[in-house]
Formats: C-alpha cells, sequence, structure tokens
C-alpha cells in the first residue's frame, strides 16, 4: 500500500503472478502486470483519494434506465468522459425497456439518437423479455466487458439473462426513494459461455471526476473536440469568450444543452455531483 494513491493496488481485471502458500487454500501475489488501461473514479467521501474500478477493459458499458430508477445524463457523461480519458470504447445500454410508459419510450428514442449522434454504440434491452439482448451478445463475445451503472438498473439481472448459469443475486427497487439497492458488494469478473468476460460492478451513486483539468474535459466530448480548436482563444473555457465556436454551435443546436449543462457541472466538480442534471 506504500505510496499508493488508490483505495485498491490491486483491481479486477490485473493480470498477476502469484504463488500458493504451502499447505493452505490461500495465495499470495508477487507481481502486478502493466494495465493496458483502467476505469477510476473519485472515492466515496474521500475526494483527494481515487478508486480503480477496473482494468484491462476492451470495452465499458454504461448500463441505464429510464425509469425505476431514472438514470441522469449526468452520470452517463461522466463515465463517458472518463472512459475517453482513458481511451476505452463505450456504450449505453438502456435496460428495462419492458416497463417504458409512452413517456418514458419518448425519452429513451431522444436518448438513443442523441448518443448514437455522437458516436456511441447504444442498445436498448430487457433483461425480462430478452428483448435486443442477441445484438447485445454479439458485442460481448470474446471481449473483457465492464459493466458499470446505479444500483437498480438491472446489471446483475442482464448478466443473468446473458449467462443464466450464474444466478446472480439481485434485488428489489426501493419504492419510497424508486432507486436500487445494492445486491452486488464487490466487482467481480464473470466468464461467458460464447467468449469473453463481463466485469459486474456494484451500484455507483455518483461517478466523481479525477485528475481532469478543466480544459481537457471538453476534449472528452467528442462533439465539443471537433470544434473547440476554432474557437477565438486557444484557452477557451467554452463558458463566456467571446468567438467561441462551441457556444456558436450550442446556438445553432449542433450541440445538446443537456450535454453542454453536464460540461459546466464538470467544470464544478467540487460544486455539483453527478446526479445534478
Amino acid at each position: 500500500m506504500e505510496g499508493i494513491k488508490t483505495t485498491n493496488p490491486l483491481s479486477v481485471g490485473d493480470k498477476v503472478i502469484f504463488f500458493l502458500e504451502k499447505g493452505k487454500s490461500t495465495g499470495i501475489i508477487t507481481t502486478i502486470h502493466p494495465r493496458t488501461n483502467y476505469i477510476i473514479r473519485k472515492a466515496t467521501r474521500l475526494s483527494k483519494v481515487s478508486h480503480i474500478i477496473a482494468s484491462n477493459i476492451d470495452r465499458l458499458f454504461v448500463i441505464a434506465s429510464i425509469i425505476q430508477p431514472r438514470t441522469s445524463t449526468g452520470f452517463i457523461d461522466r463515465v463517458l468522459v472518463t472512459a475517453e480519458a482513458y481511451h476505452i470504447p463505450a456504450t449505453i445500454v438502456f435496460n428495462k425497456i419492458d416497463i417504458s410508459d409512452k413517456a418514458a419510450k419518448q425519452q429513451l428514442d431522444q436518448l438513443m439518437e442523441l448518443y448514437s449522434g455522437i458516436g456511441y454504440g447504444v442498445f436498448a434491452v430487457s433483461a425480462i423479455t430478452r428483448e435486443g439482448l442477441d445484438a447485445l451478445n454479439v458485442a460481448l463475445a470474446g471481449k473483457v466487458s465492464l459493466f458499470t451503472g446505479h444500483s437498480g438498473v438491472g446489471k446483475s439481472a442482464l448478466i443473468n439473462a446473458i449467462e443464466p448459469r450464474l444466478n446472480i443475486r439481485t434485488g428489489d427497487i426501493s419504492s419510497y426513494h424508486h432507486k436500487g439497492k445494492h445486491t452486488t458488494t464487490f466487482a467481480e469478473m464473470h466468464c461467458l459461455a460464447f467468449g469473453g468476460y463481463i466485469i459486474d460492478t456494484p451500484g455507483i451513486k455518483e461517478f466523481g471526476l479525477i485528475d481532469f483539468a478543466s480544459q481537457e474535459i471538453c476534449e472528452r466530448f467528442p462533439e465539443m473536440r471537433e470544434r473547440m480548436h476554432d474557437c477565438h482563444f486557444a484557452n477557451c473555457t467554452h463558458v463566456h469568450e467571446p468567438g467561441c465556436a462551441i457556444k456558436q454551435a450550442l446556438d445553432e443546436g449542433k450541440i445538446n444543452k443537456g450535454r453542454y449543462q453536464n460540461y459546466l457541472g464538470m467544470l464544478n466538480d467540487d460544486k455539483l455531483d453527478a446526479t445534478d442534471y
């Protein structure tokens, strides 16, 4: 632990060398191989300490739901920004489409159009009816995939639908708060029968960014990255400066207002949390 600036020196997905202790069922890790990548967030209640969620990932899947519970775009965008920073391809999976009412269905269509238009992969699925799972399975095959999202969005139920033999424990939604209850208590990697692995993680309430310079955040929004170099000022923050290409695109409807508001929230990360928008 000496010199380690994260809560965990070892994470799910790490490749290690270890040996079993003689006469015991325990072992000792002697070497952690260098990571190709990892996903990290600000540790809960420890604002200056980070937590590595998983490492050596081929693709990150944000599991979201429109209702019961609602996943905020603020949360989605913070995960996407972190994935962009660590060069991990990201996809959004909207689960629970079987319980969507007309208004929720309309919102789902809008969000899928928004994120697919930016360039992200999107899926609409149901762990209950299995709608959309065949296409999702194709994306998972042969890859190490990380599932992350709020408690209650159905990560464990979705994994059970993908790989029934795992029989992971699932929980109910709180009728009072309409939020999920933790059922997965630690990150765990599961082997898929059709090839590949899924890393299941405990539900995350907030996704705090860490080690981001303010100018770097804009680079992690693909629709802003392609325009930021057209700004009049090289150090433009895209908030109040004249001649800002980002603000012009916003006024022209070429950048989504909600995404821009989430960007502003990340600039003020110490003041706003991931569920504000």
